[in-house]
């Protein structure tokens, strides 16, 4: 009876050890790696004192991520129940740091181009309003005034290294396409000092280098068929394409996420990033 009492038992265990399994998966993630550029306003940047909103970087002791990108990434996690962790990884090395499981995924203002879908999966966008690509221009060139990327023939233009930013200045007739720059920083020191006409933007982070460098930029926003083709469908997360389960995850917390809401963060870091190089410049 005993014997027969203790088959009972372990049978039990058995079936409670299934049923466990498939209700709590043992694949939840205890910490979200997040890799991000931190040079991209307003969507990531890099600041070197704490505030009530940015995050250490786990990778650059003393330093701190914030903007939109950041921001979304940290909703996810906690929807995902996840500890948030960034890493800030040079753009052009996000895939490469995917690829080799230094993080969990990328925010980093990343778009989904066919080229990239080949090696990795992307989320739902998780932008405000559909991505708009735009020019910053010096005030002082000719084309300051342009409102086609047809009237931007002949102009001298960079942008930065490996992003989709460099690759639609080829749309532009005739372009002097200058060689790409690893930073946006860079970028846009080269276009106030005018030794380019302009970059290719998204038209939010023109708008807030617009404002930030009044006397010196101005963006260009194209109405519809004056513009850029841009070939992606928007801002996504970035995962490996073995994990489904995650992307499926990062998915739903998106979905979560009201326009309403990503509204009031991108505002909130337009204005945080604003206050942060004003500050910058006064110190100068």
């Amino acid at each position: 009876m005993k014997k027969y009492f203790l088959l009972a038992l372990l049978a039990l265990l058995v079936l409670i050890a299934v049923a466990y399994k498939f209700l709590m998966p043992d694949d939840k993630l205890q910490f979200f790696r997040v890799g991000v550029e931190c040079d991209h306003a307003p969507y990531n940047w890099e600041e070197d004192a704490p505030t009530e909103s940015n995050f250490p970087l786990s990778n650059n002791e003393g330093f701190y991520a914030e903007g939109y990108d950041v921001q979304m990434a940290a909703l996810v996690a906690k929807q995902l129940g996840a500890k948030i962790v960034f890493k800030k990884i040079a753009f052009d090395n996000l895939i490469k740091a995917l690829t080799r499981h230094e993080i969990d995924a990328i925010f980093s203002g990343m778009v989904d181009t066919d080229e990239r879908k080949k090696n990795i999966s992307f989320s739902i966008p998780y932008e405000v309003s559909k991505v708009e690509y735009a020019v910053l221009i010096n005030r002082n060139s000719k084309y300051a005034d342009a409102e086609s990327i047809k009237e931007l023939e002949g102009a001298k233009m960079l942008a930065q290294t490996g992003s989709r930013f460099d690759d639609v200045i080829k749309q532009i007739p005739n372009v002097n396409h200058f060689p790409p720059l690893m930073t946006q920083q860079e970028i846009i020191e080269e276009v106030r000092n005018f030794k380019v006409d302009g970059t290719v933007v998204n038209y939010d982070t023109g708008l807030s280098y617009s404002k930030t460098y009044s006397r010196e930029l101005k963006v260009l926003r194209f109405s519809e068929g004056n513009g850029f083709d841009l070939g992606f469908t928007g801002l996504c997360a970035g995962v490996r394409k073995a994990d489904t389960k995650l992307l499926q995850s990062i998915n739903d917390a998106i979905n979560e996420i009201s326009t309403r809401e990503r509204r009031r963060i991108m505002d909130h870091v337009i204005t945080r990033e604003w206050e942060r190089t004003s500050r910058k410049s006064n110190e100068k």
